[in-house]
C-alpha cells in the first residue's frame, strides 16, 4: 500500500466531524492515566515458532492484530504523542495482541535516519516511547525495517543517498536490492536498530519481548528482474544478517503473497498475469530457513477495479485459504495476513460492506485456529484515533466510531481466546468483553 501522511493519505476521504461523546472518549483515552511506571518489568516471554504455529509460554498464540503505521511519527511531537497511548489502550480493550508499525523513516520530515548512519535522537526516542507504551498495555509490535514504496523514504531514498555520494551503480529503485553500497547502508540501519538501547526501559531492542517480530521490507517488488532471483538473493542475505544480530525474535519478509513465474498457482490463484512478474514469489521467498513465518496482504480493490463486492469476497476466500494450505503442506510455517482492507472509494460503498469483508477473513482465521492449521494471525489496515485525517487513506477506520465494526473485531478476539485461552495481557479486558459478545 502507498502510505504517506502528507502525500498519498491526503487524497483519502476525511472522517466526518465526530459527536461530542466521541470527543470526550478520545480525550479520556488520550490523557487518562498519564503517570505510567516504565520501570515495570516488560512482557517476559518471547513469541516463538513451533512448526506451523506461534507459541507463547508453551501454548498456541493466534493474533488478532492491526496496523497503525504512524505511531513513531506521532510520538515525536509532544502534542500528538497522546495518540500513541490512546491507540494502544484501545487495542488492548478490544482484546488485540499485536500492532504492526513502521520502525523506519528515511529522509524527509521527522526522519529517523537523516542520511546513511546518521539518526535523529529525538525520533529514536519517539520509537523508544512506542515500544515502552506497547509493553505497558500488553501489546506486542511487528516492526517493519524499510519500505518498498516511496512513503517515508523507502528504497528510493537509499538509492538517492548512494547516487548523491557518487557510489551508486544505477539510479533504478531496484538497485536497492543489488547495489553493494546500498546493501551496506541497509545493514548498518538494521544493526543500529536492533542494538538500540531503549532510553526509557533500558533494554536493547533485540532483547525486548514486547517486539513480536521484525519485518524486512513492506511489500517488496523487484520488477526489473521478474525471475525473482535478485529479490531472493537480497532476502537470503538480509535475513541471515538479522539473525546474526538477533536470534531471539521471529522474522518475516513482508510479502504481498503473489505467486512467482515458476509457481503452478500463478494462473489459478494470482489476481492477474501481472502478479507473477513483480520479482517476488510467495513460496520461494518464504521457504528460506531464516524466515520464520510467511506474510500476505489482501487488497481486492487494488487488484480488481470492475468486480462487484460478491465477486471480491469469493476471490479473497480462495486467496486466503490457498496461502494457509501452502503453509500447512509445503512451507510448514505459520502465515499472517499482515494487511487487509476494503476501500471506501468503491462505487456505492457502505460501511456494512467492510464489515462483511472483515468477517470473511476472521471466519477463515478462526476456522484455521480451531483446526490447528497454519493461519496464525490477521492485521486490519488501518486503525486511527480521532482527529488524524492527515494519516488517513481510503481504508482507515476509528473502530469505536462504528459499533457493528467494533463488535465484529472484539468477537474475533473472544473467539481466538476460546481456542488458545486468555493471555495475561487480556485478563483485564476479555472477561467483560466476551460476556457481552456471547
Amino acid at each position: 500500500m502507498v502510505k504517506s501522511p502528507r502525500t498519498e493519505a491526503g487524497n483519502g476521504i476525511f472522517y466526518p466531524i465526530v459527536g461530542f461523546a466521541t470527543f470526550l472518549a478520545f480525550i479520556y483515552m488520550s490523557f487518562g492515566g498519564l503517570w505510567v511506571n516504565y520501570n515495570k518489568e516488560p512482557q517476559s516471554s518471547f513469541v516463538q515458532r513451533n512448526g506451523t504455529h506461534f507459541t507463547l509460554d508453551g501454548r498456541m498464540f493466534y493474533i488478532n492484530g492491526w496496523n497503525s503505521y504512524w505511531l513513531m511519527d506521532s510520538a515525536v511531537d509532544e502534542y500528538t504523542r497522546p495518540r500513541v497511548r490512546a491507540m494502544l489502550q484501545a487495542g488492548a480493550k478490544m482484546g488485540l495482541t499485536v500492532c504492526r508499525t513502521w520502525a523506519f523513516n528515511d529522509g524527509g520530515y521527522n526522519a529517523l535516519q537523516i542520511s546513511p548512519g546518521r539518526y535523529d535522537e529525538r525520533v529514536f526516542k519517539a520509537l523508544d516511547h512506542v515500544i515502552a507504551e506497547a509493553g505497558q498495555h500488553g501489546i506486542r509490535l511487528l516492526l517493519c525495517l524499510v519500505n518498498n514504496l516511496q512513503a517515508y523514504g523507502g528504497k528510493t531514498q537509499y538509492v538517492k543517498w548512494a547516487w548523491e555520494e557518487g557510489i551508486a551503480l544505477s539510479s533504478s529503485n531496484d538497485s536497492f536490492f543489488y547495489d553493494p553500497s546500498i546493501r551496506i547502508y541497509f545493514k548498518n540501519h538494521v544493526k543500529t536498530l536492533l542494538t538500540r538501547k531503549n532510553t526509557i526501559t533500558g533494554i536493547q531492542y533485540r532483547d525486548d519481548p514486547t517486539i513480536f517480530a521484525w519485518e524486512l521490507i513492506n511489500e517488496p517488488r523487484c520488477m526489473t528482474d521478474p525471475s525473482g532471483d535478485t529479490l531472493q538473493d537480497w532476502i537470503e542475505e538480509m535475513s541471515m544478517f538479522v539473525k546474526s544480530i538477533d536470534s531471539k525474535h521471529l522474522l518475516t519478509v513482508g510479502l504481498e503473497g503473489f505467486y512467482g513465474p515458476k509457481s503452478p498457482k500463478k494462473v489459478t490463484i494470482n489476481p492477474g498475469e501481472w502478479a507473477a512478474d513483480l520479482g517476488s514469489d510467495f513460496i520461494r521467498n518464504s521457504q528460506i530457513s531464516t524466515i520464520d513465518f510467511a506474510s500476505v496482504h489482501i487488497y481486492p480493490d487494488h487488484w480488481f477495479h470492475d468486480q462487484e463486492l460478491e465477486e471480491k469476497l469469493k476471490y479473497i476466500k480462495k486467496w486466503t485459504v490457498s496461502h494457509i494450505e501452502d503453509c500447512n503442506k509445503e512451507l510448514m510455517k505459520p502465515v499472517t495476513f499482515t494487511e487487509f482492507g476494503l476501500s471506501n472509494l468503491n462505487r456505492g460503498f457502505e460501511p456494512s460492506q467492510r464489515d462483511r469483508f472483515y468477517k470473511v477473513i476472521y471466519d477463515i482465521m478462526f476456522k484455521s485456529a480451531k483446526r490447528k492449521k497454519s493461519g496464525a494471525g490477521s492485521f486490519v489496515w488501518q486503525f486511527l484515533v480521532g482527529g488524524m485525517e492527515e494519516y488517513n487513506d481510503d481504508f482507515g477506520i476509528v473502530p469505536w466510531d462504528r459499533p457493528l465494526t467494533y463488535q465484529l473485531i472484539t468477537e474475533h478476539s473472544c473467539n481466538l481466546a476460546a481456542v488458545q485461552g486468555v493471555l495475561p495481557s487480556q485478563k483485564d479486558h476479555l472477561k467483560e468483553l466476551c460476556s457481552r459478545t456471547r
